[in-house]
């Protein structure tokens, strides 16, 4: 298993993941509509999109894209970041990858230069993330207008 930077010919099997990830792990905590609203949100091509303005990572089994993880800038600020597009395929999730994701993301140049992490966490998620160090921001543990948690870790 290796995680490498996206490549923009990764973008239309990368979607396929995050759309299975969504419709078989998220389905558990959203409507129908709301998955099928965030799927539009993340095709192949916003993926292309969104690798421009963050450093995207796909994590392979040998060939087969199994997961995915992204860092960036926090609305533009210098010494804070966001974690974005984190996802494993059902079948891979539990092994220890997810945790991979992470680590690999905390590595990352966006992740060293900030002194803030911002994660917008879906019910799914959240528990996972709270066990890799992140907390509610300022103590909120509420979903927001978009159905999300906000997380942070300050280093």
């Amino acid at each position: 298993m290796i995680i490498r930077r996206f490549k923009n010919e990764d973008s239309v099997e990368l979607a396929n993941v995050i759309a299975k990830t969504l419709r078989t792990t998220n389905i558990k905590d959203y409507s129908l509509e709301y998955i099928e609203n965030n799927i539009s949100f993340l095709s192949a091509e916003k993926l292309i999109e969104r690798s421009s303005w963050t450093n995207l990572y796909v994590v392979c089994d040998n060939k087969k894209i199994i997961g995915c993880g992204a860092i960036g800038p926090y609305w533009g600020k210098e010494d804070e970041s966001s974690l974005f597009t984190i996802f494993v395929l059902p079948e891979y999730q539990g092994k220890g990858i997810g945790r991979k994701i992470i680590e690999t993301l905390e590595q990352d140049e966006y992740f060293l230069k900030a002194k803030r992490i911002e994660i917008p966490s879906s019910i799914t998620a959240v528990d996972f993330y709270r066990k890799m160090g992140y907390d509610y921001k300022n103590g909120i543990a509420e979903l927001d207008e978009e159905q999300l948690y906000r997380l942070e870790k300050f280093r």
